[in-house]
Formats: structure tokens, sequence, C-alpha cells
């Protein structure tokens, strides 16, 4: 029996976790997507088997995983591969595993937590930057103050998003600003601003879309969570969009256009940047009375530790070291698991 699969392997960053676990060592990954030549292409260069299939025939799925451990699914956007995986997943018995930032997929996945459980194995979505490090920090800050009623989650240095990261980002556009009030999600016509000291002195930050507002709140349990951003040019003109024109930007010629655009001109960050680059993140935690902590964390680049972070968590589940059932990063392996990565440094503020 494989102990893993990573599927999407032919994108940019399951190539990376490719590359990481032929470094690492180990068991041999095998590597599978759905484009039979580049499946090929990319098993015959990293020496490694490959598998070629499609997520649309659940019985051929089922065929495909009934040996494997685990499967990690590199391939978004994950609001198209998760759910098929995850259903085939649950009639096999293999674990899965992800790096989705996508909310809804998260909350999918954490619905099928009593499924998993009686069949006996891991969910895991989230096992890259998205969202390895800020739930990390968020389950630190609880450690700190149980009594966490709000949390802000600020993020500076993902400035190169990959193709695939690109192509989810616009499933987004033209919507509302997910956050979470009294334990539910909600969507904020306007993003929410603030600032973050990310160590060089305050910065403008801009609320986004990501992961840890829904899987903070199964870290920590605090109602109130907003995650935003260092206040980019492209990031200040998404959020000023009038909302009139927001429905013009979900519509099928637009994003047919984007999605284009992307594809001729998103690459993902260089290997220079990846090895030179760095991530810094913010956590700040409030309890009822108002009384905050605070932690700063410092990563390598957000694609070097994905790579990293996907498959360390992929090898852990594979191993038996979580409990079936849903889980976030910290959930499984603690606040602490991040302090794993070669690199990564947090500060109690």
């Amino acid at each position: 029996m494989p102990d893993l699969m990573i599927y999407g392997a032919t994108g940019f960053t399951g190539a990376l976790v490719a590359d990481r676990a032929r470094e690492d060592g180990g068991a041999t990954p095998l590597l599978a997507g759905r484009d039979a030549d580049r499946v090929a292409d990319l098993a015959a260069r990293r020496e490694m088997p490959g598998a070629a299939f499609g997520l649309d025939d659940p019985t051929g799925l089922r065929r495909q995983l009934e040996d494997v451990r685990v499967v990690l699914n590199c391939a978004g956007p994950f609001s198209r591969t998760a759910a098929p995986l995850v259903a085939a997943c649950l009639d096999t018995g293999t674990h899965y595993v992800d790096i989705t930032g996508e909310i809804a997929v998260f909350e999918h996945l954490a619905a099928q937590d009593a499924a998993a459980r009686r069949a006996g194995l891991v969910l895991l979505p989230g096992a890259g930057f998205d969202v390895v490090p800020s739930d990390c920090l968020a389950a630190h800050l609880k450690r700190r103050q149980p009594r966490t009623r709000r949390l802000r989650l600020s993020i500076s240095g993902l400035t190169r998003p990959s193709r695939g990261t690109a192509r989810t980002a616009l499933e987004a556009l033209g919507r509302g600003t997910p956050v979470r009030r009294g334990g539910e999600i909600v969507e904020l016509a306007t993003p929410p601003r603030g600032r973050a000291d990310f160590g060089a002195g305050p910065v403008e930050t801009i609320g986004i879309s990501w992961g840890d507002v829904a899987t903070a709140w199964h870290s920590t349990g605090a109602p109130e969570i907003d995650v935003l951003f260092e206040a980019s040019a492209p990031l200040r003109l998404v959020s000023r969009v009038p909302a009139p024109l927001r429905p013009a930007l979900r519509s099928a010629p637009v994003r047919g256009l984007l999605t284009r655009l992307v594809d001729r001109t998103v690459h993902g960050p260089s290997a220079t940047l990846r090895r030179s680059g760095h991530a810094r993140l913010l956590g700040e935690g409030w309890d009822a009375a108002g009384t905050r902590v605070a932690a700063l964390m410092e990563t390598p680049e957000p694609y070097a530790l994905t790579a990293c972070t996907a498959l360390a968590i992929a090898r852990r589940v594979a191993a038996g070291a979580a409990p079936a059932g849903y889980h976030t990063p910290a959930t499984a392996f603690g606040p602490d698991l991040a302090l794993d990565v070669a690199g990564v440094r947090r500060t109690d503020l």
C-alpha cells in the first residue's frame, strides 16, 4: 500500500511537494493528476511512480484510492476537487490532507467529521501556509489566554501567488469579506481595515477571505475572528470596488477574461524568492474584558513553507499520529507544529 499519493502533482505547489519528498528521502510518493502526459513527464523526471485520472468517475476514483494510505490534494480550486476525493476516501478508508485556503471547503470537511470517525480516517485540510502558521498562532494565543473571545490574524509576505492560488482568488472576487461573528461566518459588504506592526512599524491592513475564519473557530472556539493582509496596491484596488459593480466581477465573461490573464501572466515565486523570502504573521486575542495577548511569527516564503508542512503533515497522518475525524493542523498536532519547520520563529509580545 502506498503511504502517500500527491494529487495535483503537476501543479506549481504539487511539484514543490514532490521535490521536497525526493530531497527528504523516506517512502516514495505516488504522483497523480488529470493530465496523463504531464503526469508521465513529471514522474519520469522525478523518478517516481505516476498515475493519471480525473475526479468525475466515482467508481474509478475509488479504485485509484483503495490501496493508498493518505492522499495529499494539491489540485485547486479545491471547491471542485475536495468533495469527490473526500467522498472516495470515506469509501476506501484513505486519509485525506489538502492545502486549501477556501472557507467553504473547510466547512464542508468539518461537516464530515462524524463520517470520518466512523470510517476511521483523518480529514485535515489546510496543511500549507494557509493555515498552518496562522492556525498554530491562534491556538497558541488560546493557550496563553483560555477565555479568548476575539481573534485578529494579520499577515504579510504572500506577494507572488501561484496560478492555482490566483484562480482560487478569482472565485471570491466580487463577494463580501468573510468574518466570524457570534460564532457564525458572515460576509461584510465592506472589508474590515486595521493596522498591524510586523516588526518595522504599523502598516495598513485589509480584511480578506482566508481559511482561519473557518479553522480558528475549531481550534480556539473564539466566536469573533478577522483575517487581514498587509494592504498592497492590488488589494486596495479590489477592496474599493463599489457594491453595484461586484456582480459584474462574478459574471462568466469577466471571470473567463481574468482566468485567461492569470494563465498567461501568473507563474508563482521564483526559486530565488522561495529561498530568500519570508512572511510575518501577527496574532492578537482579546477576552471579554478586553485584555489583549499577542504574538508575532516569522516563516519562510509561503510556498517553501507549504512544501515542508504539507509533506510533513501527510506523513504524520500516514503514520497514524492523528486520531480519526476532522482536524485543523493545530487540533491534530498542537500549537507548536509550525515551529518544527526550519526558519519559523514565534515571539510573544
